[in-house]
């Protein structure tokens, strides 16, 4: 429920409060006085764009701010998936610089022109008489169904059925994919593991196989300088072994006269000992090194194989060839297995959707059941409202399954009588659609806890006695819900427990608009202007006092 309405600087408004009641409030004033200034205000907090040139004074910002009473609308989830604070009492602010620039606040927390509609929509619903296009919207009329059918419960079950088959039925779609994809590559990932299964790398197997085949390479070489250096060492006439010997003998005759001389025999003895096991080792290299020609074959054969497929996959080790065939055996496997969980999948989307096709047609018979009752009402609230020979029906046709259920519902209507119902955009003139969208309203503020509901000006083209029943069924509107009319007939001004009056004040350099609550006195006086005009008859405030019930 809208609480209070501030606005400053914007177009002819220099400062305005607007303290509306919880019940039926009738805003009237002549033509241009500001009433449609006041919707734009409002429009302006629910999220729509900004001008700059809408600036009363171009040096000053504009502040519109609205306060709301919000703790019957059940929005703390909504608040908290915005990231807003959520209070019983909610204010919403926005602000235009002269430079064009607007910011929107919610409980004081910066926020976004999404946002703000998002949230708007769940505290004011504006209904004009151009306004009654979104009507002749199948979803639209859908939701007129459901709301009066009250079709929550069935609704959101459906919804939890229809959804689980939806990621069902995607998950199956996206892996019947990938299926066809792998399967695809099948073959050639069947090759590829295959020549990884043959070879069967091992971890460090290019270094070795490159050092085993450079000693292939140049045996002749190794043989020849191990012979070289053994001959040196200790074979040859002269050789390295007999020279050091004979250094140790003459260490020895004087090793006592002296710890250096000591240390240096001791030094040479270990030297010798060394020098032998070298000349050890390299004969035992020497004995092993002739090649055997048929095992080199076979090692070079191997060693071109591993660069071949190093090459071919772009890896430099034996290692990243592991870890491709451990991959490529997964993709076999997988295309091996999936089948399988297409299977199950496909079994799990029928069972699924066996599910919602249930929820769905109890949906279905609740919607349907509803049709008739539905259908007597808005007809009877049309008679009132001067359309006696109006006539409606809900055609139906099953369709599949869809977010909404599995009907598509089109509301038919005639205004006149002997003419068959046909589609709201073939039927309704603009008058029509108007009252027909009232008595729309007037149905779902019995079922469904609106926000505060704005009509601006719905009550064009009607007069009389249909302006004493529209004014009426408001009346009843705002005993659940908060009502705010703008209208131009003295019928509906007289209904309004609260009555507004928007005027042009000229006493400054420019004409300002501001508004004012009126009493019972000024309350008469208006009214009988709305009926005589600017200079109204004793007949004319006799009627307004007899409107007024005063």
């Amino acid at each position: 429920m809208l609480k209070q309405l501030q606005i400053k600087n914007y177009a002819l408004i220099k400062e305005l409060t607007f303290d509306p009641s919880s019940d039926l409030n009738t805003i009237t004033g002549e033509t241009g006085a500001g009433k449609s200034i006041m919707l734009g205000a409002i429009g302006l907090i629910l999220g729509q764009r900004a001008d700059s040139k809408a600036l009363l004074d171009e040096t000053s910002k504009c502040i519109i701010e609205g306060q709301f009473e919000i703790g019957e609308y059940q929005l703390n989830t909504l608040f908290d998936d915005f990231d807003l604070d959520y209070e019983p009492t909610c204010i919403i602010r926005r602000e235009i610089a002269p430079t064009g620039k607007s910011r929107a606040f919610i409980n004081d927390t910066p926020t976004t022109l999404d946002v703000l509609k998002e949230i708007g929509q769940h505290l004011l619903d504006i209904h004009s008489q151009h306004d009654t296009l979104f009507l002749k919207k199948k979803d639209v009329q859908l939701q007129l169904v459901d709301a009066y059918a009250q079709t929550s419960e069935a609704l959101t079950t459906y919804h939890q059925h229809y959804a689980a088959y939806v990621a069902t039925s995607k998950k199956l779609t996206e892996l019947k994919a990938s299926a066809d994809k792998e399967r695809g590559e099948l073959d050639y990932n069947s090759f590829l593991l295959k020549e990884l299964d043959e070879l069967q790398p091992i971890a460090n197997e290019e270094t070795l196989l490159k050092t085993e085949l450079d000693r292939i390479e140049n045996a002749e070489d190794i043989q020849q300088n191990l012979s070289q250096a053994l001959q040196l060492i200790e074979t040859s006439e002269i050789n390295a072994s007999n020279i050091l010997f004979e250094a140790i003998a003459a260490l020895k005759q004087i090793q006592h006269l002296s710890d250096d001389y000591e240390s240096l025999f001791s030094r040479l003895q270990s030297t010798h000992l060394e020098l032998q096991d070298i000349a050890k080792e390299i004969s035992n290299n020497n004995d092993n090194s002739d090649i055997d020609f048929s095992t080199a074959e076979e090692i070079k054969l191997r060693y071109d194989s591993l660069q071949r497929l190093l090459t071919k996959h772009h890896v430099e080790t034996a290692e990243e060839l592991l870890l491709l065939q451990d991959e490529l055996s997964n993709k076999v496997k997988k295309v091996t297995n999936i089948d399988d969980e297409i299977n199950l999948l496909e079994t799990l989307e029928a069972q699924q959707l066996a599910t919602a096709l249930k929820s769905g047609n109890l949906l279905s018979k609740l919607r349907s059941a509803s049709f008739s009752s539905l259908e007597n009402e808005i007809a009877v609230l049309l008679h009132d409202l001067g359309m006696p020979e109006a006539s409606l029906k809900f055609e139906h046709q099953p369709i599949d399954p869809q977010a909404s259920g599995i009907d598509q519902i089109e509301l038919l209507f005639s205004a006149n009588k002997g003419v068959a119902p046909v589609t709201l955009k073939q039927a309704a003139s603009g008058g029509e659609m108007s009252r027909l969208m009232f008595a729309v309203k007037f149905i779902l503020a019995q079922k469904v806890a609106l926000p505060t509901i704005i009509f601006d000006e719905i009550d064009t083209g009607i007069s009389g006695e249909i302006a004493l029943s529209m004014g009426e069924m408001m009346q009843k509107m705002a005993t659940h819900h908060q009502v705010i009319t703008i209208t131009h007939l003295p019928q509906i001004a007289s209904k309004g427990s609260t009555h507004f009056y928007v005027y042009k004040d000229d006493r400054e350099e420019k004409t300002i608009s501001n508004i004012k609550e009126l009493g019972q006195e000024e309350r008469i006086s208006e009214i009988a202007i709305m009926i005589g005009g600017k200079n109204p008859s004793d007949n004319a405030y006799s009627s307004a006092k007899e409107l007024l019930g005063a």
